[in-house]
């Protein structure tokens, strides 16, 4: 008897795949949530296309070009940058920090639809501070390594 309850609460760990245990477990449940987005959101809409009540958004509607390729043109140039300013100064989180600030200054220029300095002023000061605190927060109080 003794040698069935041990083995019961005997634990063995194949440590060649244990890391793969809840990446699993998440792949499950997005893929069942992504199932779910589907049936319960994707298929009526495209029901009602198909009656004619609604129209696909992207077809036939005009599209805001500067802000599109800009987008593209600054995300872009904001991965490509963040590794050559992190080559400069490797381990520090300088590319990130360096980088972040000029991106989210002119990616906030860029969808502001009317100019003020006040507007203007604020999108700089939050340029500054929020990536500021993201790399103080990121790279010195939970020591993560930034690019």
């Amino acid at each position: 008897m003794e040698s069935g309850l041990s083995s019961l609460l005997s634990v063995s760990i194949d440590f060649e795949t244990s890391h793969l245990f809840f990446p699993h477990i998440i792949h499950w449940v997005m893929g069942i949530l992504f199932a779910l987005v589907l049936v319960l959101n994707v298929v009526p809409f495209l029901a009602a296309v198909r009656r004619g009540d609604r129209t696909l958004p992207i077809l036939g509607e005009s599209m805001d070009k500067f802000r599109f390729f800009g987008t593209l043109a600054l995300i872009s140039a904001y991965f490509y940058l963040m590794a050559v300013v992190g080559n400069v100064f490797p381990y520090t989180g300088y590319g990130f920090l360096f980088v972040s600030m000029p991106f989210l200054f002119l990616m906030s220029l860029m969808y502001m639809h009317t100019r003020t300095r006040r507007k203007v002023l604020t999108a700089g000061i939050n340029a500054l501070v929020a990536p500021t605190l993201a790399w103080f927060i990121l790279a010195k109080l939970f020591q993560i390594t930034l690019p």
